[in-house]
């Protein structure tokens, strides 16, 4: 019996002004937004699908994917029915709708794919009053560029109209192929839903000693590990790969079940919102504790009794054992990235080692090219981001796979790690001070009078008495990277202060979302001496917070009483 085919029609729509993505081709918004305005989502699939030439679009694969968060579902909806309508010939989806964004990235890259969309809202909370995310994904597996970003806000400004096949229906539970003859199109539009894992597990088996991983976790000197999904999209992975494939008991992962509010939390890898890894570590029965973001691609690791290890702090220690990876025995290491608020402790083991350090803005786009060009092997954010040039976007399940490999060939515990690593490279005393929720103007206009207070001539080598300390000005700036690929020059990234002895402070706004703001302090002091690397960081950076709030004025214009999140 032949099959009727699907129409596509054409919706007239009108233009919404607030749909600029916020880098990497992505859009966070509140649900309510996404959920209750007329054609808000089907306008920005609609500008993001038109930003695709034409040609290029025609026919081409492109990847699907969700952290599982509130409004999924019914978003891959709408994004399979306007694919099939303008032109995708084929969509790859995981199971259930679940991908973590490392896995999106792996299989753009494997399959050679056009691009593909991820909906997620990452660290950000879920359910009806949570966020919502689109985000875009290009040929590299990587962020969008900001020329792509760019292209879509326009197209989204002039978008009159929008082409969709409403009656188009995907089974997302039933792996294999699906087809659909669509009114008008010579080839049937194809879905093929895989299973989440399994094509990612097949890329970190050709990147690390799994035998070597195994036998920490189930050999004679075991160590026990603690690993938090925090009811993101990890669940599955760490299940399957740290669990059925690597040993790990059952009862290593909690949290491992994907649930639409995160269970009501922030899925936030971070001190404030992993309390329960936290306590759970600090009872000393666990040697390695490890919590993952909504979306996979950030991470938080934790040794025996609670002991913090901070971002900047595991990218410098994962840099200095890449030799523990086969992959980089292999490939070699070209050089390091880090964002420009990320600590200089990379830079350390980056001289040591002889190759390049690239300080590049925030956001992991930046990264792509650098290792598309072949500049770098390995990249990270202080916001508990780190990466290799195995992918284009960052991976949180990789870093903690390193992370046990490296315990299992150092055979110490995480906290004499750390503490080696501070004894050979020095502490780099760090802490992020987080604003959230600002009123945007108030924000803006905090960072527009710090910009002409610190730029002005009679800021320079001004000196800052507080307590027994004096902090001498160096130099200041405002951020600005000139990509060494494409010569592309990206201006106002952040307020830095580097003082004589080195430490810094930096303010950065940022831009994840238009309805609030979040302004970020940034404060980091280098101590060589390993008698004085007990100290507690805020103890030791109380001084360097003291002068950013007196030139920031930040408590006295928000009406704060102190930040909403320090990391």
């Amino acid at each position: 019996m032949e099959r009727t085919p699907i129409p596509v029609l054409t919706v007239q729509t009108a233009p919404y002004e607030d749909q600029r993505p916020t880098g990497g081709g992505g859009l966070r918004r509140p649900t309510a937004l996404f959920e209750g305005q007329r054609n808000y989502l089907p306008n920005f699939v609609q500008s993001l699908l038109s930003s695709v030439d034409l040609r290029d679009r025609q026919g081409c694969t492109m990847v699907v994917g969700s952290d599982g968060r509130y409004f999924s579902k019914t978003a891959i909806e709408i994004v399979v029915q306007m694919a099939a309508a303008n032109g995708i010939g084929r969509l790859v989806i995981g199971q259930n709708g679940i991908l973590s964004t490392p896995a999106v990235s792996c299989i753009i890259r494997k399959i050679k794919a056009a691009g593909g969309i991820i909906l997620t809202a990452s660290h950000s909370p879920g359910g009806p009053g949570g966020e919502f995310g689109v985000k875009f994904e290009v040929s590299n597996g990587g962020p969008a560029p900001d020329i792509v970003s760019e292209k879509i806000y326009q197209i989204s400004k002039t978008l009159e109209e929008y082409a969709i096949c409403p009656d188009l229906r995907v089974d997302l539970s039933r792996l294999g192929r699906q087809e659909f003859d669509l009114e008008n199109k010579f080839k049937p539009f194809r879905v093929e839903i895989v299973d989440s894992v399994e094509i990612y597990l097949n890329l970190l088996r050709s990147i690390f000693d799994f035998n070597a991983i195994r036998n920490l976790l189930t050999g004679p000197n075991q160590i026990k590990i603690r690993i938090d999904a925090m009811n993101g999209v990890m669940g599955p992975y760490v299940r399957r790969i740290l669990c059925d494939e690597l040993g790990a008991p059952a009862n290593s992962a909690v949290n491992c079940i994907p649930l639409e509010d995160f269970g009501g939390q922030p899925p936030d890898p971070n001190l404030t919102y992993a309390t329960a890894l936290l306590e759970a570590m600090k009872g000393g029965e666990y040697g390695f504790g490890a919590a993952f973001d909504a979306d996979g691609d950030r991470y938080m690791i934790l040794g025996q009794n609670g002991f913090f290890v901070n971002a900047s702090d595991s990218l410098a220690i994962i840099a200095a054992h890449l030799s523990c990876i086969p992959y980089f025995c292999q490939t070699g290491v070209r050089g390091f990235g880090r964002s420009m608020p990320t600590s200089t402790a990379l830079d350390k083991v980056a001289k040591v080692m002889k190759v390049p350090v690239y300080e590049t803005p925030a956001g992991w786009r930046y990264f792509s090219n650098l290792m598309d060009s072949g500049r770098c092997s390995l990249c990270g954010e202080e916001s508990f981001g780190t990466g290799s040039d195995h992918l284009r976007e960052k991976d949180g399940l990789w870093a903690v796979l390193v992370w046990l490999s490296i315990l299992a060939a150092r055979k110490q515990s995480v906290e004499e790690i750390v503490r080696d690593h501070w004894a050979k490279f020095g502490r780099h005393y760090y802490c992020r001070f987080d604003y959230e929720a600002l009123e945007p103007r108030t924000a803006y206009f905090i960072m527009r009078d710090l910009e002409a207070l610190i730029t002005d001539k009679s800021f320079s080598h001004q000196q800052f008495a507080v307590g027994n300390n004096i902090y001498s000005v160096e130099r200041t700036d405002s951020f600005e990277y000139i990509d060494p690929v494409d010569g592309t020059v990206t201006k106002r990234q952040g307020l830095r202060i580097i003082f004589s002895d080195a430490s810094r402070l930096i303010f950065r706004m940022s831009a994840s979302s238009h309805v609030r703001a979040t302004l970020r302090i940034y404060a980091e002091s280098y101590e060589k001496d390993p008698s004085q690397h007990n100290k507690e960081p805020q103890a030791v950076l109380s001084p360097l917070i003291a002068i950013a709030l007196k030139i920031s004025q930040i408590h006295e214009r928000t009406g704060r009483k102190g930040p909403t999140v320090i990391t």
